[in-house]
This record gives structure tokens, C-alpha cells and sequence, in this order.
């Protein structure tokens, strides 16, 4: 091999080992800090996500969480086993009640009560913290015809809700003869209502809803009809089923992106799709309520009429109405003993006023109030 050729092989050897070390000697000199820095980096990343992890874990056990709560003083809290086990496990032979969102149940406590009790459906409520506010808030309405709340439990997706037990039943189940089928009556014979009877359950209804609606957080029922309506031994009237309800904030009307109610009790704002629930609303429902109690009629179902076509209570009644044919739309099973034809007609214009189809001709409960004081029951 030439000389030069050998020197320089030897020169480019010795410069590939120079740099070889001069790289061996980067590698493991460089900043030891950066290295530090990179596995803080790392470290800080672990526990944001170990943080996370923890986080969605504590809303979840937030929502199974079990809770309970008694708005009666007399109750001491209740358990979610105290009334799987007063209700059998929630026994169909314990049902006295379909009502909006669930099945109401009779229970007797370990405390010797006896109480109405409602197993919500799943899709009563959005979220646990909707209905513990919606529960509180009911747990304090307090008034001679309305339902009293005792509290509620909740445990997982499973809610309950814990009423005063009223005595005789629906209102429907004494309109109409359903007495072989519910438990409750059983050993109470149905009987026609009188007209003093009928009369006494309107006001009473009417009162009800009066001071729902003049609360200074008004609340609208949003389906009142005589399922929703329970007697007491005295035929007291109490609006039940809160189910549909809901608080007005700021104004008289709830914004709602679902219909609420119950056909043929419904308003027709709602059926047109109304994105507006309005305390008129409640006012044109007790209006068909009205016409039901006297007339033995069920608004949602409709029945054949004298031209041999379907019609439903509402648009039978305006068509009597107009032909003032009034006697001969009242119940057959209700006595005309005493019953003055200058009172059935003025009880039929108060019932069509609140049942008018314009929501903003309806009166204000607090006036139907005053106006259906002025009715002769004898």
C-alpha cells in the first residue's frame, strides 16, 4: 500500500474515534436537570390523570349515593328497606294508584303509620340534585287541599316519594263505580256523589290551585284530573301527584321542551306544541275537571254523539252549552232532588270560562275561587 494512501486511512480512523468520545462524553454529561425536569414533567402528568380518574369516581358515587329525608316532624327518617319491606317489595297487591311517572303503593311503617307511597320511573327526573331540589321544595307547600309530602328516599336510580295516606281513594274511583277493582274501597261501598258533595271538591280543588299559583315562586301542576284528585273521610278534596310539576322563576310560566299532561285534560296551547307551561294552563285542566264531576263524562275518552260521530266532553258540552240544553247533560247518577237549574247553569258557564281555548281568556284561579262561592248547594 502507498504511503500516502496509509496516512490517510490513519488520519480518518483517528477522526471517527475523536468523535465516537467526544458523542460517549455528550450522552452522559448533558444537563442533569433537564432530566429531572422531563420526569417531573412525566410524574405531573400521571397524577393529573390518577386526579381525573378520582374525580369521575366521586361524582359517580354522588349519584348512587343513598339519601333520605322526612319533612314531617313526627316521621324519624326513613330507609330505603324500611319501605321495600312495608310494601312487600313493592307489591302489585299494594298498588292503590297509577299516577304520572310511577306506581303508588300502600305502606305501614315500622311506626304503626300507614302512608301513600310512589316508586318514581327512571325517567322521572334528569339528575339526582333536580330532584332533591324539586322534593324540597314540595316538602314545604302546606295547605288544607293539597297532598302533604311526609319525604323522600333515594338510593342509586331507585327514587321514592313518601305522601300523607287520604282515606277513600281518587276522585275517579267515585265518579265512576270502580270500587270491585280498587283495594282501597273495599270496604267502603260505592255511592254516587251528591250535588253539596260535588260541589264542596270543586271549591276545593279550586283553593288548591289557587295557592300554588299566588306562591311568590308560583308552581304549576301540569295535570290535574281526577286520578290526580284523593278524598279524605270527608270528602275534602287534596290535589296529589307532583310528578309533572314544576316552579315558575321570574315569571307565571315554565319553559318546557316536552308535552305535559294528560289527553282530553290538556290544554290545547300544549297539543299546538306552546314551548310556554303557564299557569292558565292549570286553569283550563280544573275547567274539564269541572265538566267531568257533574256530567259523569271522561274527557279522554271520546263517546258517540247524537249524530252518531265520535266527540270528546269539551266540544259536547260548548255544543249543549249553546243549545242551553244544561239538565240534560248532568250525571244520571246524581240525584235532582233540590238540584236548582239556575245553579247547574251557572256551574256549567264557570266550567267553559276556565275550559276556554284561548289560554288568555281563562280568570286566574283566585277569581274562579271567589266566583264559585257564589253557587247554590241547596
Amino acid at each position: 500500500m502507498d504511503p500516502p494512501l496509509q496516512a490517510f486511512l490513519a488520519i480518518a480512523a483517528s477522526f471517527i474515534a475523536v468523535i465516537l468520545i467526544f458523542g460517549a462524553l455528550y450522552v452522559f454529561c448533558r444537563d442533569p436537570n433537564k432530566r429531572c425536569r422531563t420526569e417531573e414533567t412525566r410524574n405531573r402528568t400521571r397524577t393529573r390523570n390518577t386526579r381525573a380518574i378520582a374525580s369521575s369516581n366521586t361524582e359517580l358515587s354522588s349519584i348512587t349515593v343513598t339519601e333520605s329525608a322526612t319533612f314531617d316532624p313526627s316521621l324519624s327518617r326513613i330507609s330505603m328497606k324500611e319501605l321495600a319491606d312495608a310494601t312487600r317489595d313493592f307489591s302489585p297487591e299494594l298498588i292503590i294508584g297509577d299516577g304520572s311517572f310511577g306506581m303508588v303503593y300502600k305502606a305501614n311503617l315500622n311506626s304503626g303509620v300507614s302512608v301513600a307511597v310512589k316508586k318514581l320511573s327512571d325517567d322521572a327526573f334528569q339528575g339526582f340534585r333536580e330532584f332533591r331540589a324539586e322534593m324540597e321544595t314540595l316538602g314545604k307547600i302546606r295547605h288544607p287541599n293539597i297532598v302533604k309530602m311526609l319525604g323522600y328516599c333515594s338510593t342509586g336510580q331507585d327514587r321514592v316519594l313518601i305522601y300523607e295516606l287520604v282515606e277513600k281513594g281518587s276522585l275517579d274511583q267515585w265518579i265512576y263505580d270502580t270500587s270491585s277493582a280498587a283495594d282501597m274501597l273495599e270496604s267502603m261501598p260505592w255511592m254516587p256523589l251528591n250535588w253539596v258533595t260535588r260541589i264542596k271538591i270543586v271549591k276545593g280543588v279550586a283553593k288548591g290551585l289557587a295557592y300554588m299559583h299566588n306562591l311568590d315562586t308560583p308552581i304549576i301542576h301540569r295535570d290535574i284530573k281526577a286520578s290526580n284528585i284523593l278524598l279524605d273521610a270527608n270528602f275534602d278534596a287534596y290535589i296529589a301527584d307532583f310528578g309533572l310539576a314544576r316552579r315558575i322563576q321570574g315569571s307565571r310560566l315554565h319553559v318546557s321542551t316536552q308535552v305535559a299532561g294528560t289527553m282530553g285534560y290538556m290544554p290545547p296551547e300544549y297539543i299546538n306544541g306552546a314551548p310556554m307551561a303557564k299557569t292558565n294552563g292549570d286553569v283550563y285542566s280544573f275547567g274539564v275537571l269541572m265538566l267531568e264531576i257533574v256530567t259523569g263524562r271522561r274527557p279522554n275518552f271520546p263517546f258517540t254523539g247524537e249524530d252518531g260521530h265520535e266527540i270528546r266532553l269539551v266540544n259536547w258540552v260548548s255544543s249543549m252549552v249553546e243549545q242551553e240544553r244544561y239538565m240534560e247533560m248532568v250525571d244520571v247518577n246524581l240525584s235532582r232532588d233540590d238540584l236548582k237549574e239556575t245553579a247547574i247553569v251557572e256551574y256549567f258557564k264557570i266550567a267553559m270560562m276556565c275550559a276556554n281555548e284561548s289560554c288568555h281568556a281563562r280568570p286566574p284561579m283566585n277569581e274562579v275561587v271567589e266566583i264559585l262561592n257564589g253557587i247554590s248547594t241547596c
